[in-house]
């Protein structure tokens, strides 16, 4: 996963009203750490494009036809994507209690205040911080441990022990790591896919997804897809397509020389 500590800030703006989009994504060029990189006009919409850009940060219109801002959390909160940060931006006061029962980052209310808009991104700001410091100051220190070269994989019952380099690709879903490797597919003893790649060979096992590490040697296709976005058609027997988020596109175009 991207370090947002020191990375900029993938973001979407999701508002009804085109002039309130226009204005809020205006406003956010101030701060440099922010890039707007999508903006959307319903509820249906925003969970569409937050699924597939993967963003670090959402501000969250209220009131939307088909779904609203409350209804787009809760849909996404029923899927195993990472919820990003939201921030909901509303007309009406009514609904901050239950924005914050959502986790949600801050709720602003329109018409937007320059002042209040510096007071939340520096709140997101320090949030970030904080739930990166403890994550830094437990990681191990670069080459205390060698990779692994072999990996447990239980199918049928059994656990058979593999060759670290024969695994294509490992996905997670609810919680639940599968290996998949040239002979067999099956789940893994790690309980998260950042474990699994810490154990394995940074510069071979690549995070292209929340949800996917893939071997590099293992890719075959480079496929375009979804608004400048790419999957990669792995080496296994399915031809797995796997999506590459849009943070690591950038890694993908450098790699392959796109």
């Amino acid at each position: 996963m991207r370090d947002r500590a020191t990375a900029t800030l993938t973001t979407i703006v999701v508002d009804d009203e085109q002039l309130a989009c226009d204005e809020l994504s205006y406003l956010l060029k101030d701060f440099p750490e922010i890039d707007v990189v999508a903006t959307g006009s319903n509820g249906l919409q925003a969970v569409e494009m937050i699924r597939h850009l993967e963003p670090d940060l959402v501000f969250l219109d209220v009131h939307m036809p088909g779904l609203d801002g409350m209804g787009v959390v809760r849909r996404l909160r029923e899927t195993d994507i990472e919820l990003p940060y939201f921030i909901f931006v509303t007309a009406y006061d009514q609904y901050a209690v239950e924005a914050f029962r959502l986790k949600a980052m801050d709720y602003l209310l329109k018409p937007l205040d320059k002042g209040r808009l510096a007071e939340t991104m520096e709140h997101v700001r320090r949030t970030i911080q904080d739930k990166k410091a403890p994550e830094t100051a437990a990681a191990p220190k670069a080459g205390t441990a060698a990779p692994r070269t072999k990996l447990l994989v239980r199918a049928n019952n059994r656990n058979f022990i593999v060759d670290a380099n024969d695994v294509i690709y490992a996905t997670i879903d609810d919680g639940l790591i599968t290996l998949v490797t040239t002979n067999m597919e099956g789940h893994s003893n790690y309980r998260t896919i950042e474990d699994l790649q810490a154990n394995l060979d940074r510069d071979l096992f690549w995070r292209v997804h929340r949800s996917f590490l893939v071997n590099i040697n293992r890719i075959k296709e480079v496929v375009p897809w979804f608004k400048s976005s790419y999957q990669l058609r792995m080496d296994d027997r399915k031809h797995t397509e796997v999506p590459v988020s849009r943070v690591q596109t950038r890694r993908l175009r450098e790699l392959f020389k796109l």
